[in-house]
């Protein structure tokens, strides 16, 4: 997902555009497979390591919901050298900090470290692939902390199961119709053996990619992968169905009934294509017309010249194999979700017959080129754009190169792609309602 829900305003800073320095990387792979992309910084002695494994909740099986997602709490667990308990003990005691996060497409481990401790870091991330352990207890702990994780962000948040309902209607066949948290049902039902056979099958260095970045010695770090990340054996490779959904044809209704609100949202959703198409950046600039920041079309007309919406929106929601266009708005008191519909969808309607001006389009510009270079302003940020650059666009140097994809878009291609993908017929409306229960008191 390139963009989220609520901080699609924030993520895009306008400004005069400014310039980057080319991202330099050497990338290589190890006899098991892994890839290894290495970039130096010396700006400042910090160094991150990260592993991102091919691996996302699009690889569950459906009765097994959210396994990727509950690895990412699993795999900090411990190993054979790595005590229960000590993983975070470790990396704050040699004053780093870690994390890890999972998408439908994948699921991304990273330590940031001074740069003296490179080779605590790198062997770190060994251990979780080569000498993981995977017992009950250390499930039976993970799925109360995913339990609570579920309850906190979804379950009890307002408008928590948006993307849910979205995708539930939105994907037959596809994998990407289950989120990534998953079923705690399935979870619960889940054997100790299904878990150690999700490990065995996907947390394979032939199905990942190692980064090093930041102040490194590129010899002495090739040395210490060496070391530690190539006894590793190599995995039996990953095979992937592939699942192509029926084109919408016509419009798909739903409702869902939220425990957690006062205030109907309405939402109007598209299927997209794959995240690594040029039509996928069209519509990131068509979201930045229509909602980003309060002098964008949408909120201009809709929340602040006509106070029809408390919060009305826009996103593109990419992904590996396909993406999600999603249209969102909050009714002011007086006024329909019907309403709201129908004034985005004259917005969008404009976009698909009348080019936008030459002043706009600069505007549009010199938001990506900012973008740009927020998105590698920092070790963290270039390390995770180098992963995901490999791991999902198969080509490393987009890190340098998807800028001149923007650049290349044109007026003409805003129109035609809003008239290609953005209609009434191809669409999800979905009414996200306060339940009845709560609406009655």
């Amino acid at each position: 997902m390139r963009k989220s829900l609520m901080a699609l305003g924030s993520l895009l800073m306008l400004g005069g555009t400014a310039s980057a320095q080319k991202v330099a990387f050497e990338e290589y792979d190890l006899n098991n497979g892994l890839h290894v992309i290495l970039h130096q910084d010396k700006s400042a002695p910090v160094i991150i390591t990260s592993v991102m494994y091919h691996v996302g909740s699009k690889d569950e099986n459906p009765e097994r919901t959210g396994f990727a997602h509950f690895f990412e709490h699993l795999l900090f667990e411990g190993t054979e050298n790595i005590k229960r308990g000590e993983w975070f003990k470790i990396v704050t005691a040699n004053g780093g900090n870690n994390n890890a996060n999972t998408s439908d497409d994948r699921t991304y481990y990273y330590e940031v470290f001074p740069s003296n401790n490179l080779e605590l870091a790198i062997w770190m991330e060994s251990e979780r692939l080569m000498h993981p352990v995977i017992n009950q207890i250390g499930v039976d702990t993970q799925n109360e902390v995913v339990k609570e994780e579920k309850r906190l962000r979804v379950d009890n948040q307002p408008y928590g199961n948006l993307i849910a309902q979205v995708k539930k209607n939105m994907f037959k066949v596809h994998p990407y119709r289950w989120t990534t948290i998953g079923s705690m049902e399935h979870l619960d039902a889940a054997t100790l053996d299904e878990f150690k056979a999700f490990n065995k099958k996907f947390y394979i260095p032939n199905n990942a990619v190692l980064v090093v970045a930041g102040d490194i010695d590129i010899p002495q770090a090739k040395q210490w992968i060496e070391k530690y990340f190539s006894p590793i054996p190599k995995g039996t490779p990953v095979t992937r169905k592939t699942f192509e959904e029926a084109p919408i044809t016509q419009p798909i209704k739903a409702t869902y009934e939220d425990p957690n609100i006062q205030l109907p949202m309405v939402v109007s959703a598209y299927r997209t294509p794959s995240m690594k198409t040029k039509d996928a950046r069209v519509l990131d600039m068509i979201s930045t017309i229509l909602s980003d920041g309060k002098s964008s079309r949408m909120y201009k007309k809709i929340v602040d010249d006509k106070k029809m919406a408390m919060q009305m929106g826009a996103f593109n929601y990419s992904q590996e194999d396909y993406g999600m266009y999603i249209v969102y708005g909050i009714p002011m008191p007086g006024h329909t979700a019907e309403e709201l519909i129908k004034e985005a969808d004259e917005e969008i309607v404009k976009l698909q017959k009348e080019l936008i001006s030459e002043k706009e389009f600069q505007k549009l510009k010199n938001i990506y080129e900012n973008q740009y270079v927020n998105s590698n302003a920092s070790v963290e940020g270039i390390a995770s754009n180098l992963a995901t650059y490999y791991l999902l666009y198969g080509d490393v140097n987009l890190i340098n190169t998807e800028i001149d994809i923007y650049r290349s878009i044109t007026r003409e291609d805003i129109r035609e792609v809003a008239k290609k993908y953005l209609n009434p017929n191809q669409r999800l409306i979905l009414d996200y309602v306060p339940a009845k229960d709560k609406a009655q008191n």
